[in-house]
């Protein structure tokens, strides 16, 4: 930002992570920018993956799209980057996440899945008749 002060031509990109509730940890393309509200500054336009991880609550695994605003679009962005006598901010509010309360694992279910699991991996399987070990029909 300091660059900004004499230098023609600056835009500062930021956006903003809500959650509700509040306080979950985010990140963005597998990055902690902070918890909730987190507000990072980007240099790029585009998808960016985003996780929003709460303890007690679901992680969600979702993706924003920042789309840019028309005078970062060619050729008007040569002016609002290098002509233009100031700063441009160009923040962005992300949506507000709507978080989920976690349902505790049933300790049976988990238990019964577990040896349903270990179960199928012990169970010996045949292997697949190959045409090197199959024996040709009429012998």
């Amino acid at each position: 930002m300091i660059l900004c002060i004499g230098a023609p031509g600056c835009v500062r990109r930021t956006a903003r992570f809500t959650t509700e509730p509040m306080g979950a940890r985010v990140f963005v393309n597998d990055r902690e920018i902070g918890r909730t509200p987190a507000t990072m500054e980007f240099l790029w336009y585009g998808d960016y993956d985003v996780i929003y991880r709460l303890d007690g609550y679901e992680t969600v695994r979702t993706h924003v799209r920042l789309d840019p605003p028309l005078y970062q679009l060619f050729p008007v962005d040569f002016i609002a980057e290098v002509l233009w006598p100031g700063e441009i901010h160009d923040h962005r509010e992300v949506p507000t996440q709507s978080l989920t309360v976690r349902e505790p694992a049933d300790p049976n279910e988990l238990a019964r899945r577990a040896r349903e699991f270990r179960d199928e991996a012990l169970t010996p399987t045949t292997a697949p008749t190959t045409e090197s070990n199959a024996t040709p029909p009429g012998n």
